[in-house]
């Protein structure tokens, strides 16, 4: 009587209980969930036509599109094993992730075909389908998909195969920052735990109409491309993050649910449209990705009637392991407590495993919101390890725990809050000081936009904090102002004693910011010695 855990099992129960019912929608198409799974049913043909067997690793770049998700599914229940791939990392990354994936095959979109066309004779493979686009051109020995999933006999099946809940989904590429990218290796069990999360935490219902403004890439949409699916509920593309798009989305197509980094929120509190659109829905709306600044969580509630959602986790871990759980005693707290507790990465979900706050010895933090530690965490969603890295799988997980590099405090009530990455910690006569706490309060200047804090060196006290900030349009603001608010706001010492204004910051695909980017400006021919 045993049935394996796989994601992929939600596919059938969506068939049989909602077939006439809309399942996704991409711009001026649309699909019911019998055509959306006949479609993923006719790729899974195409790839074992055309040679692809379990175990095989087929990578996909593609942005957010009916497509992606065919490839999910389409892939991934003939036993294969998906490559997501981030579309926007150089050639060199794509080649090598493409190349230590053991890739067989790539589907591609036509609009990212030029960086792939760069590399193609140093890839280990030569089966290429491409993804049609308007006014785009590839150079490629490329099949087209729709010809590819097309050209199958209507009586032809879907192969059978035995899947085995511990085996391989997808092999998830982390971001390169100093290093090479690493393949995380998620299983079945683990991304259909992630998704269960996914749907209770965030309280996912047949009714939803959820808006994927986060890359399916990222670890696999945060579990989204099988959440929304196994509710039977309808998945809206989005091909780009545009701000005026997605506020226009969020009435015409009635969204009730998306997900994003801080870096989207931003970018929507501050789209000029949104100071005029009227959003009826009051969508749910998840943020993770780096700590979300109070002040920006009760400006999407304020402005845009978002309900925030505060998530917390990595690709290594599915990537749910905290959730921030609203209670109805916070309802009487004032606006700005609501957001500070909002701001909490929160506790663990029903599905994840255990996960808590360790001295360097291993032993548990006090609970006290003081004493720092680091996040580590075990159980259901874990990855199996980095993909022919054992020597960085041993570094992560050690002593049956995965290490997150986070460090954190631990509420009296078991809500866990990130303090900083250990990296990003400014550690300045002798003092430590979160970067994220200054974020947070530079976030409340009416000037600000966006904000970076790192390190720099500093003769006297080894290191100071530096800010590192963008600024609204037409609200105009100097360093000596930043600097005096942030003295006004918080103990002088933590207080940046530099303020760089600059017009943009670097980020990954996904939003986050990449300080180290920003370090490597003012830490050449420097020590860090912390």
């Amino acid at each position: 009587m045993f049935a394996a855990l796989t994601p992929l099992d939600w596919k059938r129960r969506a068939v049989k209980y909602y077939p006439e019912k809309i399942a996704v929608i991409d711009e001026d198409k649309q699909f019911t969930y019998k055509e959306f799974a006949e479609r993923a049913d006719r790729l899974s043909i195409a790839l074992h036509n055309a040679g692809i067997r379990e175990g095989d690793h087929v990578a996909v770049m593609l942005p957010n599109t009916h497509y992606m998700l065919e490839a999910f599914y389409g892939i991934c229940q003939i036993g294969a094993v998906m490559v997501p791939l981030n579309y926007r990392i150089s050639p060199a990354d794509m080649e090598y992730i493409l190349n230590h994936s053991d890739s067989r095959m790539l589907i591609v979109d036509e609009e990212f075909t030029a960086p792939i066309k760069e590399i193609e004779d140093k890839l280990n493979f030569d089966q290429f389908v491409v993804v049609k686009v308007d006014g785009a051109e590839h150079g490629l020995p490329a099949a087209d998909y729709e010809t590819f999933i097309g050209d199958i006999p209507e009586d032809a099946k879907v192969p059978e195969v035995q899947i085995d809940e511990n085996q391989l989904l997808t092999l998830n590429y982390t971001s390169g920052t100093t290093s090479r990218p690493k393949g995380v290796m998620l299983t079945h069990r683990g991304n259909y735990l992630n998704a269960a999360n996914f749907m209770y935490h965030l309280s996912v219902k047949h009714d939803d109409v959820y808006l994927h403004t986060l890359p399916m890439f990222h670890a696999n949409g945060w579990g989204g491309v099988w959440a929304i699916t196994a509710a039977g509920a309808t998945h809206v593309c989005l091909r780009k993050v545009v701000p005026p798009t997605i506020l226009d989305l969020f009435e015409d197509k009635k969204i009730s649910l998306l997900c994003g980094a801080p870096t989207v929120v931003n970018m929507l509190v501050n789209e000029p449209k949104a100071q005029e659109v009227k959003i009826t829905t009051k969508p749910r709306m998840a943020t993770a990705g780096s700590p979300p600044a109070a002040a920006l969580i009760q400006r999407a509630q304020d402005l845009l009637g978002l309900n925030m959602m505060h998530v917390y986790g990595l690709t290594e871990t599915s990537p749910f392991i905290l959730y921030n759980e609203w209670k109805a005693e916070f309802d009487g707290k004032s606006a700005d407590e609501q957001a500070a507790i909002k701001a909490r990465q929160g506790i663990e979900l029903a599905f994840n495993g255990e996960t808590k706050v360790v001295r360097e010895d291993g032993t548990e933090v006090d609970w006290d919101g003081m004493e720092l530690g680091e996040i580590v965490t075990r159980g259901n969603v874990v990855m199996d390890g980095y993909y022919k890295d054992p020597e960085k799988t041993a570094e992560a997980i050690r002593d049956g725990w995965f290490h997150t590099g986070d460090l954190a405090v631990t509420y009296p009530d078991g809500y866990i809050e990130i303090r900083d990455r250990a990296k990003d910690m400014i550690i300045s006569g002798g003092e430590n000081i979160s970067s994220t706490e200054i974020e947070g309060v530079l976030y409340k200047h009416g000037s600000v936009l966006e904000a970076a804090v790192i390190a720099v060196p500093d003769e006297k006290w080894g290191e100071v904090p530096k800010a590192i900030v963008v600024l609204q349009k037409d609200r105009p603001a100097t360093e000596q102002e930043i600097i005096q608010f942030c003295r006004d706001n918080m103990a002088h010492f933590k207080a940046p004693k530099s303020v760089e204004i600059v017009d943009a910051l670097p980020k990954t695909a996904t939003g986050k910011l990449q300080k180290f980017k920003l370090r490597e400006m003012y830490w050449e021919g420097a020590t860090k010695v912390n």
